[in-house]
């Protein structure tokens, strides 16, 4: 399959904000007494939308004063959000092949659009969606509003709700290892594609390309 669309999700499948995410959400669990987590209960454990993770975590608190907590810690963060491998080349392919690129994302929209100059990303995207909660509420619009064909368009994340959501939106699901989900649970979820990275995706779109040019 050749995709004219790419929806990208951001944290974990463009950008690493792994340090800073795990930083911010340790200082949620403090301000409330909760026990921390390290790097691997993280992943094991997180998921989204980060709404009904924090219910779980710190029950009884409004969503709202736990958002502003994890804020003001991720923006006191020293350590540096930065472009995963592979991701600016992917970028910059899709750019030349003419290929319509978007992003959707639960982050929330001051640190998104902060992030997406900083590291000089926005001239690859036509359209931005951010601080989505649950992203299967827009992805049918954003199709609809772009018009954008379901058949064409590939959707690419690195968490369950990621499949979940392109599931949700009749498009191609695409995982990646290089986030914040291990591949047991993304298995379970059944991608259409689960890859190592950028890389390798690259090699399934040149091998298929291939394919047809025979």
């Amino acid at each position: 399959m050749i995709f004219k669309n790419y929806i990208f999700d951001w944290s974990g499948t463009l950008v690493d904000d792994m340090g800073p995410t795990l930083e911010a959400t340790n200082a949620v669990f403090q301000c409330y007494g909760k026990p921390t987590m390290n790097r691997e209960e993280f992943r094991t454990h997180f998921r989204l939308p980060y709404s009904e993770f924090y219910a779980e975590y710190v029950p009884n608190v409004a969503l709202c004063e736990l958002e502003q907590h994890f804020r003001e810690a991720f923006a006191a963060s020293i350590v540096p959000v930065t472009i995963l491998p592979h991701a600016h080349e992917k970028l910059v392919w899709c750019q030349s092949q003419g290929i319509r690129c978007f992003i959707l994302t639960s982050m929330d929209s001051a640190t998104f659009e902060a992030q997406l100059d900083d590291l000089d990303l926005r001239h690859f995207f036509e359209a931005t969606y951010s601080g989505v909660i649950d992203k299967r509420q827009l992805i049918g619009s954003i199709l609809t509003t772009h018009n954008l064909n379901p058949q064409e368009t590939a959707y690419f994340g690195d968490m369950v709700h990621d499949i979940e959501t392109a599931k949700h939106g009749a498009v191609c699901s695409v995982a990646l290892l290089t986030g914040y989900t291990k591949m047991p649970e993304l298995l379970e979820a059944k991608p259409d594609w689960l890859v190592a990275d950028y890389a390798e995706f690259f090699q399934i779109i040149a091998s298929q390309e291939n394919k047809i040019s025979v």
